[in-house]
């Protein structure tokens, strides 16, 4: 907030007072100072005209110094914006006052702002280092806080879908669903996903601030903490009781296809009667890798299929060559999303599993990165994905088969965090493998 904001405010909290009784002078003493007020507005409004009027100037003269380039009038690239941006960079170049702007950044910010006016929080422009830390990332290493982050799209807030066992994250109690509200003071509100998780990564040792927005609490919550190198293990399996194996998956990256093949090996060779799959806060990835994963555990038939703006399908089909012989209960909630949606739709569909918890976070189109010759690129939304029975469900999610909703009061208030959605799904299975 600015200083004349605040001077509004002030004066409109003031109470009303009597007015003081008349002097002489006084009538042309306000007089003076209305004249004198006046003029400063005048001045003001004569300041925008003439810097109004250098920008039509310059934008006039751009016009006539690319009467030779041949540009398409029709495309939102025409005579009229290029002259207009060459007037705004001559203006912010004259005037702005704060600091000097890079030629690349004022660059960046045109590529970001075209692909911003889509209005979709899944499009987004990549610088070359922008698209190197991200291609990082989906390798399972990285330097940050160990915590799973996906956008709000209610709040329009980046928020914490899921932490990573053993991490900065899980060490400073950070919870799924805690809304992102500040990083190291920086408002988090607007920033699309990428932005977002810059803010959060860093060198390793650094610390970061992040200020939460937390359901219960009456007051931000904020936490300092110390980032690390964090492996990101995408697939967690261990055995349970009565020969029930558990597989979680945190993301679909390009590790997670061998890992998950991994841990299905490591099921059946430990005996395995039945499987616990957990989808619950696994904000998605990529559409290859889950294709592959699903291949390991359908039947025969569809697994997948897209549509583009022309109609154009394309289908994602499996063999059935390793269709999974054991009852399967997968687990999902308000966080499983994009390629988790994929595997969970396609596994109600086939009718092979039991789906879990709760309704699914419902993103059911698809992006495709695409990158210049510079080294940047463009990540933007190509199509819509169907699951096998035809369902888009964009929007609208997956409803589980059994309906349980976490208890995280009991979760979080307890050292033992007990799991309720996973003993109801060990119920299921139980069932299932008719015990």
């Amino acid at each position: 907030m600015d200083e004349n904001q605040n001077y509004f405010n002030n004066m409109n909290n003031m109470q009303p007072v009597q007015p003081p009784q008349k002097e002489k002078g006084s009538g042309r003493g306000l007089f003076f100072v209305g004249l004198v007020v006046g003029i400063g507005v005048a001045l003001l409004a004569v300041g925008i005209g003439f810097a109004g009027l250098g920008i039509q100037n310059a934008m006039e003269q751009s016009k006539a110094d690319n009467t030779d380039v041949k540009v398409d009038e029709s495309s939102a690239l025409n005579s009229y914006t290029i002259a207009k941006l060459q007037a705004l960079e001559e203006t912010i170049n004259q005037y702005f006052f704060l600091h000097d702007v890079p030629e690349e950044d004022l660059q960046n910010g045109m590529f970001k702002g075209l692909l911003a006016s889509l209005g979709d929080p899944y499009s987004e422009y990549y610088t070359a280092e922008e698209l190197t830390s991200m291609m990082e990332q989906s390798q399972g290493i990285y330097y940050g806080i160990g915590a799973y982050v996906q956008l709000d799209t209610n709040t329009g807030l980046p928020k914490i879908s899921g932490v990573i066992e053993g991490s900065p994250a899980e060490a400073a109690d950070l919870r799924a669903n805690d809304l992102i509200y500040e990083v190291d003071g920086t408002s988090t509100y607007g920033l699309n996903l990428t932005e977002a998780v810059a803010l959060i990564k860093g060198p390793e040792g650094t610390n970061v601030e992040i200020t939460l927005i937390r359901e219960g609490e009456s007051d931000y919550v904020s936490l300092t903490l110390t980032r690390q190198k964090v492996e990101s293990p995408t697939v967690e399996f261990r055995m349970l009781e009565d020969n029930m194996a558990y597989i979680q998956v945190t993301e679909f990256d390009d590790v997670t296809v061998d890992q998950f093949a991994e841990a299905l090996a490591m099921a059946r060779g430990s005996d395995a009667e039945g499987i616990i799959l957990d989808l619950r806060g696994n904000p998605g990835g990529n559409l290859g890798a889950v294709v592959d994963m699903c291949n390991m555990i359908l039947p025969e038939g569809m697994i997948v299929y897209t549509e583009d703006k022309n109609g154009k399908r394309d289908e994602y089909k499996c063999d059935g060559k390793r269709e999974l012989e054991l009852p399967l209960v997968v687990l999902v909630d308000m966080n499983s999303a994009s390629a988790a949606e994929i595997m969970a739709g396609a596994i109600k569909d086939h009718g092979i599993g039991t789906l879990v918890g709760t309704t699914t976070f419902g993103k059911g189109i698809v992006q495709q990165i695409m990158s210049f010759r510079d080294g940047s690129a463009v990540k933007i939304t190509v199509s819509a994905y169907y699951t096998p029975s035809g369902n888009n469900i964009h929007g609208i999610g997956i409803e589980p088969d059994v309906i349980c909703e976490f208890d995280g009061e009991a979760y979080y208030g307890s050292e033992d965090h007990p799991d309720n959605q996973m003993e109801k799904a060990k119920d299921v299975l139980k069932k299932e493998m008719g015990k």
